[in-house]
């Protein structure tokens, strides 16, 4: 996929070996020797990157990169695989969390390191899925991931049907209002709004654009999307949102895809949405009451779907071109975790 990492990530490289001097952090040592690698994309909204090229305390030995392009990024994972790094660190959002994993392809088949997330990013989802705290260090990763607390997340494999382009990896995928909402998002970071504030406000402003809008407004009217799941024939309909995760926890603790089950969590929304005034508390509260069934709101489990879009698609903040597409479950990776 070629529109996979975004171009707009200007890293800046430095590497540096630990010095002699730095002492393990207090922990378990189930590690041993501690071989970390780092990316950081200094663009992220609260960067940690110049605080490394000292060293850190706690990792035996340390490679810290920023790499400009996706080619770089590329390359510089290929070099933290011949360092056999134990621990890779990504200081960033969610958008540098998906460009790392997309750009690590098959570098690591089946033993990936560890990975341990910094989140500095606008948005950061993930880490509240991971239930990092907004001053979570790479001293208290480290620290974490030699006392082996590490809980397993399996991205979203997002592959264009008949490119052999590998495939985009994140773990927020949405379509239709979603997509509309996360536009807004964006204007409420360039005011200054982040994390659990600019997803409130996405989201007000979404509902009321639906719910006080024309009959013949654009919110109201949906996208045409080819929804095929395993066994199923495909589903041809306008939906006026999907989006699928494999998160646990959304920011806000909002619980759009009813109670946690095993794959792929998808939320269906038929167009026009009914009943929106009494559906929308219900779903962000986790509800799977059959009424919402019936009035069009579809809460889904698969290991993983076909989907067709004319409209783009969101994945972990960012815009990608519709198609054909099919969205299945990444590799079961361990994360840090307090």
């Amino acid at each position: 996929m070629s529109t996979v990492l975004s171009a707009s990530l200007p890293f800046c490289d430095a590497r540096v070996d630990a010095p002699a001097s730095a002492k393990p952090v207090p922990g378990v040592g189930v590690l041993g020797a501690l071989r970390v690698g780092i990316v950081c994309n200094p663009k992220s909204h609260r960067n940690h990157g110049a605080e490394y090229e000292a060293g850190v305390p706690g990792a035996d030995s340390l490679i810290v990169a920023a790499p400009r392009t996706r080619a770089a990024l590329a390359e510089t994972l290929v070099d933290f695989a011949a360092h056999r790094i134990d621990l890779l660190v990504i200081d960033g959002g969610d958008g540098t969390v998906r460009d790392v994993l997309t750009a690590a392809a098959d570098i690591w088949a089946g033993s990936w390191p560890r990975v341990a997330v910094i989140p500095s990013g606008k948005t950061n989802a993930l880490a509240i899925d991971l239930g990092l705290p907004a001053d979570w260090t790479l001293t208290d990763a480290l620290d974490a991931a030699r006392q082996g607390r590490m809980i397993e997340r399996r991205p979203l494999e997002i592959a264009r049907v008949g490119d052999a382009a590998p495939p985009a990896r994140g773990f927020l995928f949405g379509a239709g209002a979603f997509a509309k909402a996360t536009e807004l998002a964006q204007h409420t970071h360039r005011a200054g709004a982040f994390n659990n504030l600019a997803v409130g406000l996405a989201l007000g402003w979404g509902v009321a654009q639906t719910l006080f809008g024309t009959a013949k407004s654009a919110w109201r009217a949906g996208t045409a999307m080819r929804l095929a799941l395993p066994g199923q024939p495909a589903d041809h309909a306008q939906r006026y949102l999907l989006l699928a995760s494999t998160l646990g926890q959304l920011p806000m603790g909002l619980k759009p895809f009813g109670p946690p089950r095993e794959g792929i969590r998808l939320l269906a929304i038929d167009a026009p949405p009914r009943r929106m005034m009494l559906a929308t508390p219900a779903l962000l509260a986790g509800s799977v009451a059959p009424w919402l069934a019936r009035a069009g709101y579809h809460h889904i489990a698969a290991a993983q779907f076909d989907i067709a879009l004319d409209e783009g698609f969101i994945l972990d903040g960012e815009h990608f071109p519709g198609g054909a597409l099919t969205v299945r479950q990444g590799p079961a990776l361990a994360f840090v975790t307090p």
